[in-house]
């Protein structure tokens, strides 16, 4: 996919706006000289933990902290040019990527179920749009009909990174990535990057914590299935490349497979 010649083959050839996402998301360790591009709802607090213990900056991946985000991490945009370069040729480059609906029902059921500044940053905003008489919401009911509308009708360089396609986050086919693990196989990917960076026998990826409710199968099977097909069938387009550049099958919404 990444040979088409429309594709870019660096992050100098992206558009300024791109190429600027991509760093922004790209972490970098000096120390055991890697990248990692971080995607939303993808285990991206956890390595983002990593990254912290492995800097000196944090002292164990279990500390009970809510996680800042921002600080006492290096982000590849920050640097120069040549050191931006020199980074992406001679590090090791890596990404965790995850069923693309999966992520986005993830990111739905996190955001406007639990976080008050999304429902009202967003919810809010989303429920008037596309709701009749929705102007009294407090952004805390969209439904996921609404908010895949909301999807449908975003234009993708300025989504939210908790919904931006990985794509256009992490850039695949400007970043020649070293590896790319699955949040579906997450333990055993996570320890061979750990292993490949050489990092300490006393970091390990932390274990998923005990409140987090995973989307199963069975629940993306029956938000898919009470939403209109032809929602979810623009939706695919929008995130197609993520479906097809991952080798994510595209979800199953017939009738027969929806009646069972």
């Amino acid at each position: 996919l990444c040979g088409q010649p429309a594709m870019p083959r660096s992050v100098w050839e992206l558009p300024a706006g791109q190429r600027r996402t991509v760093l922004r998301h790209l972490l970098v360790s000096d120390k055991h000289r890697f990248l990692y591009c971080y995607v939303p709802k993808v285990a991206c607090s956890n390595w983002k933990r990593i990254l912290k213990v492995l800097d000196g900056a944090l002292e164990s991946v279990d500390v009970k902290l809510k996680m800042d985000h921002k600080s006492d991490l290096v982000f590849l945009g920050d640097m120069k040019p040549e050191e931006i370069s020199y980074r992406l040729k001679n590090y090791f480059k890596f990404i965790f990527v995850r069923n693309p609906m999966e992520r986005l029902l993830s990111a739905y059921r996190n955001k406007f179920g639990e976080i008050k500044e999304y429902q009202q940053r967003y919810g809010v905003e989303i429920v008037r749009r596309y709701r009749k008489n929705g102007g009294n919401s407090a952004g805390d009911d969209v439904t996921f009909s609404e908010f895949l509308r909301y999807l449908l009708d975003e234009e993708v360089e300025r989504m939210n990174e908790h919904w931006m396609p990985i794509y256009n986050l992490c850039q695949p086919c400007a970043v020649r990535y070293d590896f790319i693990g699955s949040y579906e196989h997450l333990d055993a990917d996570a320890n061979y990057v750990l292993e490949r960076v050489r990092s300490p026998s006393f970091v390990r990826f932390p274990a998923r914590q005990p409140w987090y409710h995973p989307v199963t199968a069975e629940t993306l099977h029956y938000y898919l299935c009470n939403t209109q097909r032809r929602l979810i069938k623009e939706l695919l387009l929008k995130y197609i490349l993520d479906f097809s550049l991952f080798a994510y099958p595209l979800p199953n919404i017939t009738s027969e497979f929806c009646r069972q």
